[in-house]
């Protein structure tokens, strides 16, 4: 659901502003791309395996407060309460977008990625990466699970449409819509409080899960409908959970980016090759040049 600043949390910040500076000794400064310039024996960088591993933990931890939610509802004969567990989903992606956030960009979604990938806003090499540490932290959260309360067929945690697949299908667009909507507005625009842009983000979950969880199960995310399907074989109408979220995903995310602010005339930006480059704000490009400033200015 990019990198935190120190007063902005900038969920998928583009690549091409993601600058980072080196000093080698004797005060040459290079670029952390020079290291996988062809050529160089680094094939992966430790930042990049750390990114991974945040985004495994997180998905782990968000399926498994979710769905646990789910499997001890039924257990506890409804104590928890299908609100309740609206709560959970929500806060549980609040505490990981602000836990880790500024390590990974907190996507815990591969229509996340994808949708940030269409927009430029995240490199297409890392989407493969991400998307599969996604679903591995939800096969493991969902093994988590069956292994603690077992494989009754009420224990069930995946989503299943309980109308029609085609209603399931448009609710899983509109609310994934809706998700990646509000994802880009507070976490990629400079303007929006970014300091909130967890507990929007949680809000958004959980407001979504409430209106849209008892006919299609507010999945919004492939890792958390694939992970549970997998290790209970059970994959009816899976393709809903697929295809809608990312669909949508993609769909919200280049709604907001049609109503960034912009000062070009459209002739300029329809001129560009990248939509998204020619939109970028002042404020992104001012505080890559001050970094750079500062390396420069205190050589080692």
């Amino acid at each position: 659901m990019g990198e935190i600043s120190e007063t902005y949390l900038n969920l998928s910040k583009p690549m091409e502003e993601a600058v980072v500076v080196n000093i080698k000794e004797g005060g040459n400064v290079t670029k952390e791309e020079d290291h996988n310039s062809p050529g160089s024996s680094f094939s992966i960088s430790v930042p990049f395996l750390q990114k991974l591993i945040a985004e495994l933990l997180g998905t782990y931890f968000m399926v498994f407060a979710g769905c646990s939610s789910i499997v001890v509802n039924v257990i506890k004969d409804g104590q928890i309460t299908f609100v309740g567990i609206s709560v959970v989903w929500g806060l549980v992606v609040m505490v990981m977008v602000y836990s880790l956030g500024h390590i990974s960009g907190a996507h815990f979604n591969p229509a996340v990625t994808i949708a940030f990938a269409t927009c430029g806003r995240f490199p297409w090499k890392q989407v493969p990466a991400y998307a599969i540490t996604q679903l591995l932290g939800s096969i493991l959260a969902s093994g988590t699970l069956r292994l603690l309360y077992g494989g009754e067929e009420n224990h069930f945690f995946g989503t299943t449409p309980t109308g029609s697949k085609m209603q399931s299908f448009v609710l899983e667009f509109i609310i994934s819509f809706y998700l990646m909507f509000v994802i880009s507005a507070v976490s990629t625009d400079n303007r929006a409080i970014g300091e909130l842009a967890g507990l929007v983000v949680g809000a958004n979950i959980l407001l979504d899960v409430i209106f849209a969880g008892l006919i299609s199960g507010s999945s919004m995310n492939p890792a958390r409908s694939l992970g549970p399907a997998i290790v209970w074989n059970r994959y009816k109408s899976i393709w809903v959970y697929i295809v809608a979220p990312i669909c949508g995903t993609v769909c919200g995310a280049w709604a907001y980016n049609i109503l960034r602010f912009t000062d070009k005339p459209l002739s300029e930006i329809t001129r560009s090759g990248t939509f998204l480059k020619s939109i970028r704000t002042v404020d992104s490009v001012r505080n890559i040049y001050n970094e750079k400033s500062k390396v420069q200015e205190y050589p080692l």
